[in-house]
């Protein structure tokens, strides 16, 4: 992926980040345990009016910049477990100081599903899906801050048809179930949600995106954290990042907090980066 085409992944990843927060959305996935060049304008003395800006816009891309290779697609659940371990985001993907968590690597029949209850179980991975892995990474607790908890996951689908289903049913669950049981003691509240398609929202780098984000409860900790998922989809593959928030932390940096979004989206970024040197045609 040339320069220019990372940075612009940056930019619409921060768009994603700060897409709740900004417009506002629809209430509303899962645990992931269940991805300048402004122009400059001065105001004129006289009101009313303004100087013209003396740069022109940059040009919204009418098409994703991604031609798949056919004969690189995964086609067996092997190749796709392969691709899945290329693609998946470690600690080092997150940011200076993560770790790998215990286990750190999900089982390969891991497949969770949000039940009528609201509450997340371990099911059955569907026939339309390849492999799925997901790596679960921590900031260890340090000066007064407690364990930031983070995974990200990466599904390879047989087809890209089957891959966005799996971002419409994301948002389908999330606005079905605002509040979700994720295991004992830990559940999500308040969920919002952000569907992106190419093109709307500044979401210039993937075939779609969603932003989710609430509130995280767990009972071993006092008070409610900020819970973050950012998921995006790339042809066939489905990558996704997920925060459990602590205390010390929030999702936008603050003046004496730290934020968790740059580490998320980093990890997010990496992925479909991954996802794409793995899937484009090679020049």
């Amino acid at each position: 992926m040339a320069y220019a085409d990372r940075r612009l992944l940056h930019a619409c990843c921060a768009v994603l980040a700060g897409g709740l927060i900004a417009t506002g959305c629809t209430s509303g996935a899962g645990d992931g345990e269940k991805p300048d060049g402004k122009g400059r304008t001065s105001a004129s003395s006289t009101p009313g009016t303004a100087e013209a800006s003396t740069t022109a816009p940059a040009p919204t891309p009418t098409a994703l910049d991604f031609t798949p290779d056919p004969k690189r697609a995964p086609k067996t659940e092997a190749e796709a477990r392969r691709l899945a371990l290329a693609v998946v985001a470690g600690p080092d993907a997150w940011a200076p100081g993560y770790v790998k968590r215990t286990p750190y690597l999900s089982d390969p029949d891991y497949w969770p599903v949000l039940g009528a209850n609201c509450s997340w179980e371990t099911g059955t991975r569907p026939a339309d899906v390849l492999a799925s892995v997901t790596a679960y990474s921590e900031l260890p607790a340090t000066g007064g801050k407690g364990v930031l908890r983070v995974a990200a996951t990466v599904t390879v689908h047989r087809t890209e048809s089957d891959a966005d289903w799996e971002m419409a049913s994301t948002l389908e669950e999330a606005l079905n179930c605002p509040d979700q049981k994720l295991r004992d003691g830990e559940r999500v509240t308040g969920l919002m949600s952000l569907g992106n398609p190419f093109g709307v929202g500044g979401n210039a780098t993937a075939h779609d995106a969603i932003r989710e984000g609430g509130s995280y409860i767990n009972d071993a900790v006092k008070g409610k954290q900020p819970y973050s998922w950012y998921q995006s989809r790339l042809g066939q593959v489905t990558v996704a990042t997920v925060v459990k928030g602590a205390p010390g932390y929030q999702e936008l940096n603050g003046d004496t907090i730290t934020g968790t979004a740059q580490a998320q989206v980093q990890a997010l970024v990496t992925m479909l980066q991954r996802a794409e040197d793995e899937l484009e045609v090679q020049s």
